[in-house]
């Protein structure tokens, strides 16, 4: 089923939060990375100005440059009053204001535009989507799944979940997701039989404490080797 623009909220993320979200060091920028549901995100951006490899992957590559950014400016305001109105729900130290968070999202899109129809000629922006990708075996090194999965468990399934999971680790030799709360601020009811999956296939997981929180308590990323691997 083709995506339809009127359900997305299109927020990106930039370098600076990629980092601080999947924990990468200086040599995982030297990686091949695949960005999984990366939307208007200044990261692939970024870090191509860098002389770095990152394709990013997201069915909201179907739509142009001026439809995405008249997404993001149709909802944008309305996600901010959501923000202020539950003022328990959310920390400023990364970002330290609802303002500052909408001035970042804005920075991150207008940088993200400013490259999109280039890179998707280039093959940096891929039209796709979980749980299939279209890329051969270990493709990449790195797999970032940044605010889909384990978010929205009450839109998918564990299935999907676990079809999704297995699927970025047959494209790359490790995979990182975060974070692992959904939108009610409650750990996700897959994680557990995810991480026992895992392991019975093979794979080592590790739960790391990360540097960015924005959802209360959603400071945690999910990071998955097969063993051999590491």
């Amino acid at each position: 089923m083709a995506m339809e623009l009127d359900q997305v909220v299109p927020f990106g993320r930039s370098l600076d939060e990629y980092q601080a979200m999947f924990s990468l060091s200086p040599d995982d920028l030297d990686k091949k990375i695949i960005g999984v549901a990366d939307g208007p995100a200044s990261f692939n951006a970024e870090m191509y100005a860098r002389g770095k490899h990152v394709v990013s992957v997201d069915p909201l590559y179907a739509f142009c440059s001026t439809e995405i950014e008249q997404r993001f400016y149709a909802v944008v305001d309305e996600i901010i009053r959501q923000v202020n109105e539950t003022p328990d729900d959310w920390v400023w130290t990364f970002h330290q204001s609802p303002e500052q968070l909408r001035a970042r999202r804005v920075h991150a899109l207008t940088h993200f535009l400013a490259h999109y129809e280039g890179g998707k000629a280039e093959g940096r922006y891929v039209i796709g989507e979980l749980p299939r990708l279209s890329f051969s075996d270990e493709r990449f090194q790195l797999a970032l799944c940044s605010h889909f999965l384990f978010l929205y468990s009450d839109h998918f399934s564990y299935e999907f979940h676990r079809a999704a999971v297995f699927e970025m680790l047959r494209v790359a030799r490790e995979v990182r997701v975060f974070p692992l709360l959904t939108l009610a601020l409650k750990p996700s009811p897959y994680l557990s039989p995810l991480l026992e999956d895992l392991t019975r296939n093979g794979y080592h997981h590790e739960i790391r404490t990360v540097p960015y929180e924005l959802q209360r308590g959603g400071n945690q990323m999910l990071c998955i080797k097969r063993i051999g691997l590491m």
